[in-house]
C-alpha cells in the first residue's frame, strides 16, 4: 500500500501546484476532425513498453474499426511527465480528451475542478455494478463519478515451498494468522554463525507497507475512516506497529539494513533468489517469478489475519480512464472510456498483462483464457479483490502520511514507544484536518 500512497500523493502534491489555474472558463475550441469527419480523441497513458504499448494500440485499433465516428489517437507520455503534462494542459485549455490517472487522487481532481463529472453521461445506475464496489468508491465526489475505474491490483502472500520441506512444514499449509507467520518464518530462518543466509519473514520487504498491516489489523480500517474520523492511534494499530517492531528486536535492525543492502530486482529478487522464504507483494509479481524464478517451486495465499476468525484483509491501488476538465470533445471520450472499461477490452488487457482489472465479468472471463500456474495465481488475485481495500487521500488533508510515516519510523528505530507516537501523529492528522 505505501507505493500506491507515494504515488497518490505525488498526484496530489502536483494537483495543488495547479489548483486555480483551470482554464475551464475559457472559450473552448472546436473539436479537432479527421478528413473524413471522425472526431479525434487524444488519448494520453504512460504505456510506452514493448508489452504494454501493443496490447494498448490493439485496444484502440479494435474500437477506432468498431465505429465511424470517433478516431482515437494514442499519445504516450513518460511515467514522470504525464500527470504534469495533463495538468499544464488543462490550465492552458488544451488537454488531453481522455487520460489513464491515479485512482487515489481523483477526489483532488474532481474538487479542484481538473476532471470532468460524468454524471451527465453515465446515465444507469447499473453501470457502476459492472465494476468492483471498493474501486467505483474511489471514483466518486460528493455523489458524482469523475472517472472510471480501469485496472487494479491487491496483495498476496508467496512462499517457497522447497524451502518449507527444507524446514519440515506443509508445502501446501500457508500461515493463516499472524501468529503462525512469526512462527513459521523462524522455523524458516537459515544462519551461518551470526548471519543469516536466508531469513523466513520480515513484514517490511515486499509492497505491504507499516500502514497496511495495521489496517490488517485493524478490520479494514486506514488512517481516516469513510466520515472523516481519524483512526491512526487506535489499540488494534499501536498492537500491529509493536508486532512489525518485534521482527526488528529479534533480527535485529543492523542485519535487517545489512541483508537489505543485497537486494535487487529479477534475479536478484530476494524471494526468487531464496534469500526471503515468504514476501507479501502484488499478484503481478507471479510474472517476475515465472520469467525469472527457474522453475522455482512456490505458492500463493492470502496475506494472514491478524487473528484466528478475522478477516485476511488486503490493499490495493489503481488507475482510472478520466476526461480532464475542458476536453473538446467530452462526450466521444466517454464513448471511448465505456470501450475502454467494458468486459471486451478489459478481458483482453487481462489476459494479455497478466494485470488485475476493475471489470468484474472481465477478471472472471480472463481466467478462461489462462492455464496453469496463471491462471491459479490469477484466480487467486480476483478472490482477493474482496478484501482487498483502497485509500484515496483525503481531499481534507493531502498531506497526512508526511505526518505518520516519521512517528512509524521513530518506533521500528526503538526511539519511540508506538502507543505515543501514534496518539502524536493522531493530533497533527486531525489539527491539519481542523485546519
Amino acid at each position: 500500500m505505501k507505493k500506491w500512497f507515494t504515488w497518490a500523493l505525488m498526484a496530489v502534491l502536483i494537483i495543488s501546484l495547479f489548483s486555480g489555474c483551470s482554464g475551464s472558463d475559457e472559450k473552448k475550441a472546436e473539436a479537432k476532425k479527421t478528413k473524413d469527419g471522425k472526431v479525434v480523441v487524444d488519448f494520453w497513458t504512460f504505456w510506452g513498453s514493448e508489452t504494454r504499448r501493443p496490447i494498448i494500440e490493439k485496444i484502440i485499433d479494435d474500437y477506432n474499426a468498431s465505429q465511424d465516428k470517433v478516431f482515437v489517437k494514442h499519445t504516450f507520455l513518460p511515467w514522470g511527465d504525464i500527470w504534469t503534462k495533463n495538468l499544464a494542459a488543462i490550465a492552458a485549455g488544451n488537454p488531453p480528451d481522455v487520460i489513464i490517472n491515479d485512482i487515489n487522487a481523483v477526489g483532488h481532481r474532481a474538487k479542484n475542478d481538473q476532471a470532468e463529472n460524468l454524471s451527465k453521461y453515465i446515465k444507469d445506475d447499473s453501470f457502476k455494478e459492472n465494476f468492483y464496489p471498493e474501486l467505483w468508491k474511489t471514483v466518486e465526489y460528493k455523489g458524482d463519478p469523475y472517472a472510471v475505474p480501469f485496472n487494479t491490483d491487491t496483495r498476496l502472500l508467496f512462499y517457497n515451498k522447497t524451502a518449507f520441506k527444507e524446514a519440515g512444514l506443509d508445502p501446501n499449509k500457508p500461515p493463516q494468522t499472524w501468529e503462525e507467520l512469526e512462527s513459521y518464518a523462524e522455523k524458516l530462518d537459515k544462519k551461518s554463525g551470526k548471519k543469516y543466509d536466508r531469513i523466513g519473514f520480515y513484514p517490511l520487504w515486499g509492497s505491504f507497507g507499516a500502514d497496511s498491516w495495521m489496517m490488517n489489523a485493524d478490520n479494514g480500517q486506514s488512517y481516516i475512516d469513510e466520515n472523516g474520523d481519524v483512526k491512526i492511534a487506535t489499540k488494534e494499530k499501536v498492537k500491529a506497529l509493536n508486532w512489525i517492531k518485534g521482527y526488528n528486536d529479534r533480527i535485529g535492525v543492523e542485519q535487517v539494513n545489512a541483508f537489505k543492502a543485497d537486494f535487487g530486482s529479477e534475479q536478484s529478487n530476494p524471494f526468487i533468489a531464496g534469500k526471503v522464504a515468504m514476501m507479501v507483494d502484488v499478484a503481478t509479481f507471479y510474472t517476475q517469478i515465472r520469467d525469472y524464478g527457474k522453475d522455482m517451486e512456490f505458492g500463493v495465499a492470502p496475506v494472514p489475519a491478524v487473528s484466528e476468525g478475522e478477516k485476511n484483509w488486503s490493499a490495493g491501488g489503481g488507475f482510472v480512464a478520466e476526461i480532464p476538465k475542458g476536453s473538446n470533445s467530452p462526450k466521444e471520450a466517454y464513448d471511448f472510456i465505456k470501450y475502454l472499461t467494458g468486459t471486451e477490452a478489459q478481458t483482453y488487457w487481462a489476459a494479455q498483462n497478466f494485470d488485475n482489472v476493475a471489470n468484474k465479468e472481465a477478471a472472471e472471463k480472463a481466467l478462461s483464457e489462462l492455464k496453469g500456474t496463471d491462471k491459479e495465481v490469477y484466480q487467486a488475485a480476483v478472490d482477493n479483490m474482496e478484501v482487498t481495500k483502497l485509500f484515496p487521500v483525503p481531499v481534507d488533508a493531502p498531506d497526512y502520511q508526511s505526518k505518520i510515516n516519521p512517528m512509524i519510523d521513530a518506533v521500528l528505530l526503538g526511539q519511540r514507544k508506538a502507543s505515543d507516537a501514534l496518539k502524536d501523529a493522531q493530533k497533527s492528522v486531525e489539527g491539519s484536518i481542523q485546519k
